[in-house]
């Protein structure tokens, strides 16, 4: 589906999912910003162009979230939010942090999926001044946007040079390592009842021993 929308759509494909993630649908930004540097590699996107897409859908989408946060409140954030699944408890918890560290949660947050779409929320609920807000928020997004497209580049690059060796022996490394894998399972259950079974006998020589000391008289 991400690739789809990125083959289609191009450029905007990229601005648009950014953007819906930013306003807090769950849509896979990382994934969309690093395919998209992938595809970069094998000359379907230019960087420049590519990397403002990216950092523009965020700031744009944060931009709207911090205005509902700010102009609406914390009510209509949650009432909208239970259906992209933004709790009080959630809020609360992420509000305590956002007003103990501002600026480095608006910073940190923007690499945690979950948190990143919540931050600009809470900025605007706690009314953070924008004209703070929206240079440290832009500088994020510009940061986040790159490393995810910048990893997919090298990425990209990583898996042309291997292909060759992957296509050659894809199938014997996959057997190779099932039974590895097999091996492995077979000897942790070997030894979980190999363990089983030497505590048994210890268990009934405690209650054998505990029945010979008990001087309560027998019926």
């Amino acid at each position: 589906m991400i690739q789809h929308w990125i083959h289609h759509f191009g450029y905007f494909g990229v601005f648009l999912i950014t953007f819906i993630e930013a306003i807090g649908f769950p849509f896979p930004a990382e994934t969309t910003l690093t395919l998209s540097g992938i595809e970069w590699t094998e000359g379907v996107f230019r960087l420049a162009p590519l990397w403002a897409a990216g950092a523009l859908g965020n700031i744009v989408g944060s931009t709207v979230a911090y205005s509902i946060g700010r102009f609406l409140g914390r009510p209509i954030v949650l009432y909208l939010g239970k259906y992209i699944g933004i709790t009080a408890a959630r809020l609360d918890k992420a509000n305590e942090q956002f007003q103990r560290y501002e600026y480095a949660v608006l910073v940190i947050a923007k690499f945690i999926a979950g948190i990143r779409i919540l931050v600009p929320y809470l900025a605007g609920i706690n009314r953070m001044r924008f004209w703070l807000f929206w240079p440290v928020n832009t500088v994020s997004a510009i940061a986040w946007s790159g490393a995810f497209i910048i990893a997919g580049h090298y990425i990209g690059a990583l898996v042309s040079k291997l292909w060759p060796f992957l296509h050659r022996y894809l199938i014997p490394v996959i057997i190779v390592v099932c039974l590895i894998v097999a091996a492995i399972v077979y000897l942790k259950v070997r030894s979980h009842r190999r363990e089983k079974t030497q505590v048994q006998p210890q268990e009934i020589a405690k209650e054998a021993d505990s029945r010979e000391d008990d001087p309560s008289p027998r019926s």
